[in-house]
Parts: C-alpha cells; structure tokens; sequence
C-alpha cells in the first residue's frame, strides 16, 4: 500500500518563517513587508523581529496569514554586544496564539528594540531574568520556558551563528532547524545546514527543517544584494487559518527551499517515489555513507524518481537540487513513520 509523506493533492502555501522590520534592525515597515511578499506568490509572512514580540495579525487577511513570533538571541559576553569572531545562539519563537506577546527571559541588554515606554512597562514576562548565560542549561532553559509559553521554537543559521556542533546536537525541545538561511547564504555562499540536520537525525532527534530569509532590507528589493525572496518554506497546511498552519508547522508538514518545489514524497514496496519541479539530482539521505540518488541524462533535467530504501535505514529524508545548485529539503521521516 502506498504512504505518502507529502501527497500531491495537499495545498501548498509559501511562507517566509524569518523577517525584521522597522520594529528592530530591518528597513521596512510590517505593511511594506507585507505587500513585498504578497506582490512574490507568498502566503504566509512571519516578522521575527530581534527580542521584540509583537503581532501583527491584523494585518492579515483570506488569502495572507501573518504569523506572531519574535527572534531571541544569546551572547558571550553580559552586555549582549556583538562580537564577529564569537559564537552565539539564535532562536525563533512561533506563537501558537497570534495574540501571544510574552517576552521569555527578560534581560535589559537584549531588550534594545522595545523603545516605546508604555509597550515596555506592559510586557509580559515569563522565565528567570538572571543575566543570560551562554551555556547548554542555560539555552536549554530558555527554550523549556518558551515551549510552556505556548511557542515553536526553531534554531535559526548555524553556520553564521559559529557554535560547536556538539552544543547544537546538545539543544532539547526545538521543533525544526532552519536548514537554509537566505541573508546568511547571500554572504558566505554556504549557509546550508543538511549535513548538520544529518547528524540531528542520526541521534534520532525529531526536528523538522524550514528555510527563512532573515531579511534586513537594507537596501532596495530590486537590488542584486537584496536578502528577500531566496529562501521559503512550503508549509502543507488544510487552508490560511492561524490554527491550521501552526498545527501544519507543529506537525512537521512542510519543507524547505531555495527554489525547486517538491510535489510528492510516498513510499510502496520499499520504493520512494519522488516528483518536483526539473532537478539536476534527486537524493534520498538515511544517514548511510552512500545515500541512493537520481541524475538525468546530460543536458536533460528529472521531474521524477525511484529510489530504494535500505531496509534498516532508520531514516530518510529527500534533496531536490536544480541546474543552478539551489536545493529543496523535506525533513527526516524516522522508521516508526514509514513503518507504520
């Protein structure tokens, strides 16, 4: 009997989980944002802006769902100063409830973008205020008291965010890695993360995978530097209620890309079937030295394949990767999953 791990008749909305706007460091205001991505085939806009969470549901409208959260950030040294040459956490924070505000771990040197003195005196609060510690307990906690506080929380670009990768695989209780990281790639070409998400996996560390923007907007979107429109998720959601997509999201029901799109994943007999937009390569990873892949003949391009899966492979997930090297990334579907 066939199983399908994302199924052609699902709807497929494309989000952008990573943005800031004119309530921290970026350039556009949450309307400009919105009616940037809107005009771009977008459906879903998540403005993440530096430890300042605000909603901006009503903004929202039938056909564009805007999604609360916020970015959290974790520093070296007790100013929060930021130092290029250092490692640092960064976490997104997706609230379940659009209306969900609660600042987690309130720390004066981080709390910089907050400037009105009404919107500050009437945060909520949640989570010890000691000074932030950049510690694995420490991260740890923060992300505990987040979950408690109603909200999804993702690792955001750990290539720029230069942390070992035995802290990384020490984190507990995220929901999703953010695989791809636009404004990050832009920079230093290499801000992909599969074979950190490889690693996740092998510990059998159930995260899903999402691609954001983290755009800033600095300067114009037409300009080749822009950071906008690079990197996107597909979330597989029933419709564009706040509901529907947080529980789609939760769930793991979506992937990542910066480009191809992936219109189908199942599984019969053993066979993984894949179909996308034209690649230049599909592969089926399981945490093997030898993951089984696909190529075209030269010149041509694949919208399908068939790949088989190693009877003890104790996961595997799917890269779709086009002409120009840009790559689409489902997450990990553990044995319990395709077994069942």
């Amino acid at each position: 009997m066939k199983r399908y791990f994302i199924s052609p008749d699902q709807k497929q909305y494309r989000a952008n989980l990573h943005s800031h706007s004119t309530f921290s460091d970026g350039m556009l205001s949450p309307e400009e944002l919105k009616r940037a991505y809107r005009e771009h085939g977008y459906s879903i806009l998540a403005i993440t802006d530096h430890e300042h969470p605000k909603s901006h549901a009503h903004l929202s409208e039938p056909d564009f769902l805007m999604l609360t959260g916020y970015e959290a950030y974790i520093r070296t040294n007790a100013s929060a100063q930021f130092d290029r040459y250092e490692p640092e956490v960064h976490l997104n924070l997706f609230a379940k409830d659009p209306q969900n505000e609660t600042m987690i771990c309130f720390n004066e040197a981080y709390v910089k973008y907050v400037n009105d003195p009404v919107e500050r005196a009437s945060l909520r609060r949640a989570g010890s205020e000691r000074p932030r510690e950049y510690s694995v307990a420490y991260v740890n906690e923060f992300i505990r008291t987040a979950v408690e506080c109603g909200y999804l929380v993702s690792y955001n670009h750990p290539v720029w965010s230069m942390e070992d990768e035995e802290r990384v695989l020490s984190y507990e209780n995220l929901f999703s890695l953010e695989i791809q990281n636009y404004s990050s790639y832009r920079q230093n070409g290499i801000e992909y993360s599969g074979a950190l998400y490889d690693k996740l996996l092998r510990r059998r560390k159930a995260l899903f995978c999402h691609a954001g923007d983290d755009n800033h907007n600095k300067g114009p979107l037409s300009c080749p530097r822009s950071d906008s429109f690079g990197a996107f998720t597909m979330i597989l959601s029933d419709d564009l209620s706040y509901d529907s997509v947080i529980s789609a999201m939760e769930c793991g029901e979506m992937y990542a890309s910066m480009g191809p799109l992936i219109h189908e994943i199942s599984m019969e007999n053993g066979i993984v079937h894949v179909e996308c937009s034209p690649a230049a390569r599909i592969v089926l990873y399981t945490g093997s030295k030898a993951p089984k892949y696909a190529v075209p003949a030269h010149g041509e391009t694949l919208t399908e394949a068939d790949l088989k899966l190693d009877p003890i492979a104790p996961y595997f997930r799917v890269a779709v990767i086009d002409e120009s090297g840009k790559i689409a990334s489902s997450r990990g579907f553990f044995r319990s999953e395709f077994n069942a």
